[in-house]
């Protein structure tokens, strides 16, 4: 079984950044590409970032692109998600979750395998 724990979200004012960490422990990190969701109330869960096995690929929603970057660190078993310009509407609980795939350059943006719990970001106007 695959474990993920994030930790990095709390309050900013606009314009403010954050940076979200989620670490992935049960089996081979590097076996599994990586991605960020995020879900507000109300509203359905989406796909914020995401990020090959390798790191060579990434991939980003429309209105994250610019402001979020997401990077991982195979050696210590964590992705990353860089928040830089934050914006009220991003307010949401994010979380981390992975897709076991055979590929190591591939980055989807649904049907993954693993989630973590999630971690609040409040973004204040």
């Amino acid at each position: 079984q695959v474990q993920l724990v994030e930790s990095g979200g709390g309050l900013v004012q606009a314009g403010g950044s954050l940076r979200l960490s989620c670490v992935v422990s049960g089996r081979i990190f590097s076996d599994y590409a990586m991605g960020w969701f995020r879900q507000s109330p109300g509203k359905e869960r989406e796909f914020v970032a995401g990020i090959s096995r390798s790191g060579a690929r990434t991939s980003y929603s429309d209105s994250v692109k610019g402001r979020f970057t997401i990077s991982r660190d195979n050696a210590r078993n964590t992705v990353y998600l860089q928040m830089n310009s934050l914006k009220p509407e991003d307010t949401a609980v994010y979380y981390c979750a992975a897709d076991y795939t055979s590929s190591a350059a591939y980055v989807r943006t649904f049907g993954y395998d693993y989630w973590g719990q999630g971690t609040q970001v409040t973004v204040s106007s």
